[in-house]
């Protein structure tokens, strides 16, 4: 065992092993489980970094994150330089990955047509006195990630900006996106504007490898759709 004096504090490592800096640097994917808890820990002990510490814990249930998230506050301090404040976030931070699981087994629907985006995306666009242009971001499987509102206007037309559309799915690393916007009058034919923009979106899209893959028109009780339509 190194002694005291032997002990190399993480603040000693190279900047690429250090689990924040790594975690900065590389992404969160190359960190291993006992890096992460090591950031959640926050500090060691006199003898221990908050690596090996964390190491421990997982020693103590033999690396099965299930198992360590069924573990009490009580049940975490009885290791070695593990108080009850560490416990709470050890245990907070595995209850998030829990709901979020929960929450994407739940809470994200499928899109397989025009008829899933239209239920989707009907409570934010109808029966409103202005337009409002949104966007649905899809993952592969065509799962929503999110929808977002990216302009609203008067009664007769909305700005699309393309940049701002694809910014967000950018960001949200969607696969594909589903444009909807609505018309106050309730006319559900699509303007020359309309064709041209969703053009102009799939082509960009196609660059970045993000498929546009339905424009639709919500009018008063109904919709339209431009891959039902063809004009995709």
């Amino acid at each position: 065992m190194n002694s005291k004096s032997d002990f190399l504090n993480i603040k000693d490592w190279a900047a690429e092993d250090r689990p924040r800096e790594k975690l900065t640097l590389k992404g969160k994917a190359a960190l291993s489980d006992a890096e992460l808890i090591a950031i959640l820990l926050g500090t060691g002990t006199a003898k221990l970094s908050a690596v090996d510490l964390a190491k421990n814990i997982l020693q103590a249930v033999s690396n099965d994150l299930n198992e360590l998230a069924r573990l009490s506050v009580k049940d975490l301090i009885k290791i070695k330089g593990i108080g009850e404040a560490k416990a709470i976030t050890i245990i907070s931070a595995l209850e998030l990955g829990r709901r979020r699981k929960d929450f994407q087994a739940e809470e994200r629907p499928r899109v397989m047509g025009s008829a899933d985006a239209y239920d989707l995306l009907k409570a934010d666009l109808l029966d409103i006195p202005h337009e409002a242009f949104w966007v649905v971001l899809l993952n592969r499987a065509n799962r929503v990630i999110k929808k977002h509102q990216v302009s609203q206007g008067g009664v007769a037309g909305t700005v699309a900006d393309p940049k701002i559309i694809f910014k967000v799915a950018i960001e949200e690393l969607a696969s594909g996106i589903i444009l909807a916007h609505n018309h106050p009058s309730g006319n559900l034919s699509a303007s020359q504007a309309d064709i041209d923009l969703t053009k102009k979106l799939k082509e960009s899209g196609k660059l970045l490898d993000i498929q546009v893959l339905d424009h639709i028109i919500v009018g008063d009780k109904s919709y339209f759709s431009f891959a039902d339509a063809g004009l995709l």
